[in-house]
């Protein structure tokens, strides 16, 4: 089915930041920040992925390839993208990994890396380009969470503990950043239908059992994420602040 979404004229010639950008959301998010005329920073683990998706969208964009678990290669990145595109007007927190796990397995070591890869880069990605926004007088941060926490879900007690921790950050930083126009806001995915899914986790009995949680009996393509974030980084958001923004079919 064809859909005919929104253009946002306030987001035309914006700077936007997307962390993880080179694939399943992420890349989806790319597209539509495209698709508005905004000029899009892609920060990614995988150059492959990056370097094709810059190829595809029209536009000034750019990528830089980053291991976000290291906080000091995530600034420079950052300062990269700065250099190359002008300071972010918005910043999309996406980057996150759901790999399974059994509770019984984990060590300190690998619980520690989960929070690298799935909370710790979100902060200090805020704390990077909140100075040039508050200089500005405003801007939007986009934080990704997940519903997997809301539903109880299990597998991933590492993952979803992480996503969980996204909430108290987007509502402590909205608070922190609320004077100076700076909006901070959680988008709430249920199970995506990204390529990654498809590829790992979703079989015909674990789909229909989704979609039977869901109020709405369809899966959940990724472009709808993307349009959520859209949404909230536009001037059409611009009273929405420190909320989740639920894209889950009504499965919670």
């Amino acid at each position: 089915m064809t859909q005919d979404f929104a253009t946002y004229p306030s987001l035309n010639g914006k700077t936007v930041f997307i962390t993880g950008g080179a694939g399943g959301i992420g890349a989806e998010t790319v597209r539509a920040f495209a698709a508005q005329g905004a000029k899009v920073g892609i920060l990614d683990i995988d150059a492959d992925a990056g370097h094709a998706l810059l190829a595809e969208v029209d536009g000034e964009h750019a990528f830089v390839q980053c291991d976000l678990r290291d906080i000091e290669a995530l600034r420079i990145a950052l300062a990269e993208l700065t250099d190359e595109l002008g300071t972010a007007h918005v910043l999309v927190n996406n980057a996150a990994h759901d790999d399974r796990h059994d509770w019984r397995e984990v060590t300190p070591g690998y619980w520690d890396e989960r929070m690298a890869t799935n909370i710790r880069h979100m902060f200090f990605a805020i704390q990077s380009v909140a100075p040039a926004m508050i200089q500005r007088g405003g801007g939007s941060i986009v934080n990704i969470g997940s519903n997997s926490w809301w539903e109880a879900g299990a597998g991933f007690p590492a993952y979803a503990t992480a996503k969980s921790a996204v909430h108290g950050l987007t509502r402590t930083m909205a608070r922190e950043l609320g004077d100076h126009r700076i909006r901070v806001n959680t988008v709430v995915p249920g199970w995506i239908m990204t390529d990654r899914q498809k590829d790992l986790w979703v079989t015909p009995e674990a789909l229909a059992k989704q979609v039977d949680r869901q109020c709405l009996p369809d899966p959940i393509d990724p472009v709808y994420v993307a349009r959520m974030v859209v949404f909230l980084a536009s001037d059409d958001a611009a009273m929405c602040s420190a909320g989740n923004f639920m894209v889950e079919g009504g499965s919670i």
